[in-house]
């Protein structure tokens, strides 16, 4: 049975009437899904939906759930698709998954393409970082994701997230990593200022996670399976990450320059970005990027997931976030 029936299979058994599955098809790309798009045709009608589904190997292991109810929480407050479905067993389709709606028309960023949104990068930025504000203003309490995640106090925010990255190293090494080892000193002995309110945090927020139609206008903000409770600033400092400033320096995101996109922020969350808690998260966030790297190194030579976004990312943009790491590490010790 392909793939495409067994997915007719359970829409059928699931919205109780005959569904047909139409031009699945693979999206590349990816680290902790599979995707493909497909139209299920029932009692007349077509819907465009996406599936993700657990890989055999992956560069992230994260819970679908969650990223299922992150999608329910910011769908209508930010442009989010609607979440349809989820079977954390598998049920026909045998491994984890869930379905969305699909958002037609829109086009995502390359992390390695230069100047990807043209004469409307200014544009872009403005929606980019006024919706990530937006998300930080959002009160989790009594949403689909914040019933379902434990907050941590705001003091413990950085301890928390600094863990779990570093466990992620220590699990996954198989050589010794100076660079990334000594920025973790540093931000364990310079803990950063509590946040005003632990938020909802995206995870895994910049440029390639987000649909554009081409012409300055935000579709949507995908890619939610990082999505926890802590301190908003994390998603602020990893936006803007040198990694993905498209080879423009100090263009966040190769939108908008650092500073506004800081402003729009602070306009959009109602927050004060504080100067030596965003210089914290923001070497945390080359800390966290060197761990997934890490991990895509391990799952690549394993050879468990073959995917050349593994290879590249174990080698190639491991190697830029040590450079990275040594950048900021200079700075923080200055400041």
């Amino acid at each position: 049975m392909t793939l495409a029936d067994q997915l007719a299979a359970y829409l059928s058994r699931t919205w109780g009437e005959p569904v047909a599955v139409r031009d699945l098809h693979r999206i590349p790309g990816g680290a902790s899904r599979e995707t493909y798009r497909f139209d299920a045709e029932a009692g007349g009608r077509t819907r465009p939906l996406i599936l993700r589904r657990d890989p055999t190997g992956s560069l992230l292991d994260t819970d679908r759930q969650v990223e299922f109810l992150a999608y329910r929480t910011a769908h209508s407050r930010l442009p989010v698709p609607e979440a349809v479905a989820l079977e954390p067993d598998g049920a026909e389709l045998e491994r984890p998954f869930f379905i969305m709606e699909r958002i037609d028309g829109g086009q995502a960023a390359s992390p390695f393409a230069a100047e990807p949104f043209g004469a409307h990068a200014a544009a872009i930025g403005d929606a980019f970082f006024t919706a990530l504000g937006t998300l930080a203003a959002l009160d989790a309490e009594g949403t689909p994701l914040g019933r379902a995640s434990r907050a941590p106090a705001p003091g413990d925010c950085w301890r928390v997230a600094l863990d779990e990255w570093a466990a992620v190293i220590d699990r996954d090494e198989d050589h010794p990593q100076p660079i990334v080892r000594a920025a973790i000193r540093r931000l364990a002995s310079r803990p950063p200022p509590p946040p005003a309110r632990v938020a909802i945090v995206h995870g895994d927020y910049r440029s390639g996670n987000v649909l554009h139609d081409g012409g300055g206008r935000l579709l949507a903000v995908l890619d939610w399976e990082m999505a926890h409770l802590g301190d908003p600033l994390e998603d602020l400092g990893w936006a803007l990450d040198p990694l993905w400033d498209h080879g423009e320096p100090g263009r966040a995101c190769g939108m908008v320059p650092r500073a506004e996109a800081v402003a729009l922020w602070e306009g959009a969350s109602g927050l004060r970005a504080d100067p030596a808690a965003l210089a914290w998260w923001t070497l945390f966030s080359a800390v966290k990027g060197r761990a997934i790297w890490t991990t895509a190194a391990r799952e690549y030579r394993a050879g468990g997931c073959v995917d050349p976004v593994l290879g590249i990312s174990g080698w190639y943009v491991a190697r830029r976030h040590d450079e990275i790491l040594a950048e900021l590490l200079e700075g923080f010790a200055a400041a």
